[in-house]
């Protein structure tokens, strides 16, 4: 084993004598390494978020358009039956059942819920709601705001679902519920 200047045997490495700029040549790269791999992760990460916000907006829009469809025609088998709820109208029972299969997102937005009756020859709107009379329940103007508005407007999405159906018929002699 020589002992040079320039090959030093320290506690079983060898290095050169120029320790100082080889290490610190080292130091550089690794830190440039960091630097790219921070950048990299940013460059990857960004659309990955994008992609998993979007995915989750969507499915959230799916989610709300099923369960409005689904509390509007629950809306519409207690509206066809004549029933009420203690203390309450027929369109207030209505509304309330409306309310309780919405699974909350109606919560403060009872003026979404719109109840419409049909006469079923001419199909016009009327007032009362008499047997064979259509009833038409319906959510209107239900505003979603996006989670994550990236790449599409801010502007609200108008969420929107109706059910409708044939009065049934009374007992004979029986009056409808006031509205």
């Amino acid at each position: 084993m020589t002992n040079s200047a320039h090959i030093i045997r320290h506690e079983g490495r060898y290095t050169g004598g120029m320790r100082g700029s080889v290490y610190s040549r080292l130091r550089l790269r690794r830190a440039a390494q960091r630097g790219n791999t921070l950048i990299e992760t940013a460059l990857i990460l960004l659309p990955l978020l994008a992609l998993v916000f979007a995915f989750v907006d969507h499915g959230l829009v799916v989610f709300l358009q099923s369960t409005f469809q689904h509390a509007v025609r629950e809306g519409v088998r207690y509206a066809v039956t004549y029933q009420t709820a203690p203390g309450l109208s027929h369109d207030a029972s209505i509304r309330q059942v409306v309310m309780r299969q919405s699974m909350g997102f109606l919560r403060g937005r009872e003026n979404a819920i719109k109840i419409r009756y049909f006469d079923p020859v001419t199909l016009q709107e009327v007032p009362d709601n008499v047997p064979g009379n259509i009833i038409e329940v319906s959510i209107e103007g239900y505003q979603h705001r996006w989670l994550a508005p990236l790449w599409r407007s801010a502007a609200p999405l108008l969420v929107s679902a109706r059910a409708a159906d044939r009065m049934e018929g009374l007992p004979t002699g029986a009056a409808p519920p006031p509205r």
